[in-house]
């Protein structure tokens, strides 16, 4: 048996959790050439077929899956390096990923990071604001914020703060259409909400929480299009108050609201680099040093 490289792990890794070749090269910043050579590589010195190619993706063979057990302890240990002396220069280095709501990272967290940037120029912040969930386990983010509190094991989990929703329309919107006192009169009105089958959790369905009747409907998949589409008169939405109250062309038309949480959650061995550890703990404060909770 060839003996193998070790960094050659870092390419079975990403592609054991991404299950494509062309993920994996997207995670690691290479071109799909080089991960296709180093598995070559890797299964050429192992003596050992890792993965089997499906239409589906790429799914680990018996030999993968155990390789898989060791070089995620070797990832873990190599963590656990990196954190007991990533303390020891005074200027942090590196880069950070945060995958977060759509809404709270576009709205809110987006540009307070400017504060956490000159405080340490040479740290590289990624910041990706999407409607999914992020997997800490398959590294696609080093610190996740959330709404459903996760249940993974080995992770620092903070509940952030609760946050309010109501019911919004532009004041253009409202000028012009039947007035809103009660849900029922939602009837006479287009609502603007999520596309029900692509909702990645259970917890953005607020039309039922708010008892909104059948009728008619804008639906977009992400928060950002919505509340444009509600500011641009298409009809009304529930919208994040922390976002609407800050915006004079909007009125709340319902005075009901519902409350839904932020979590923050990092990989522990992942949050012991300080660098992590830095970003981490500047959400936390950046977080309660606001307002997310209206009545």
């Amino acid at each position: 048996m060839v003996r193998f490289d070790w960094g050659d792990l870092k390419f079975f890794l990403a592609i054991a959790r991404t299950g494509r070749l062309t993920a994996a090269a997207r995670v690691l910043r290479v071109d799909h050439a080089t991960v296709s050579r180093r598995l070559r590589a890797l299964e050429l010195a192992l003596d050992a077929k890792l993965f089997e190619h499906h239409p589906q993706g790429y799914r680990l063979t018996a030999a993968g899956e155990r390789l898989l057990a060791a070089a995620e302890v070797m990832e873990t240990t190599a963590l656990q390096v990196e954190s007991a002396l990533s303390g020891t220069d005074a200027a942090l280095t590196g880069t950070v990923r945060i995958g977060a709501p759509d809404g709270f990272g576009t709205w809110f967290l987006a540009r307070r990071l400017g504060a956490l940037l000159v405080r340490h120029p040479h740290l590289t912040v990624q910041l990706v604001p999407l409607p999914r969930v992020f997997s800490l386990a398959k590294r696609e983010a080093d610190i996740v914020v959330t709404i459903d509190p996760p249940d993974a094991a080995r992770t620092d989990v903070r509940r952030l703060t609760d946050y309010t929703l109501s019911f919004y329309g532009s004041r253009d919107y409202l000028a012009a259409h039947p007035t809103i006192a009660t849900t029922a009169d939602l009837r006479d009105h287009r609502v603007v909400g999520y596309v029900p089958d692509l909702l990645f959790t259970d917890t953005l369905a607020y039309l039922g929480d708010f008892g909104v009747p059948e009728g008619l409907r804008f639906e977009c998949a992400s928060v950002i299009g919505q509340i444009e589409a509600v500011r641009a008169g298409l009809g009304v939405g529930v919208l994040h108050d922390f976002v609407a109250q800050a915006d004079p062309s909007l009125v709340r038309v319902l005075p009901q609201t519902i409350t839904r949480t932020y979590w923050i959650v990092a990989d522990v061995d992942v949050l012991k680099i300080a660098r992590v550890r830095e970003v981490f703990e500047f959400v936390v404060d950046a977080v309660a040093a606001e307002r997310f909770v209206y009545g």
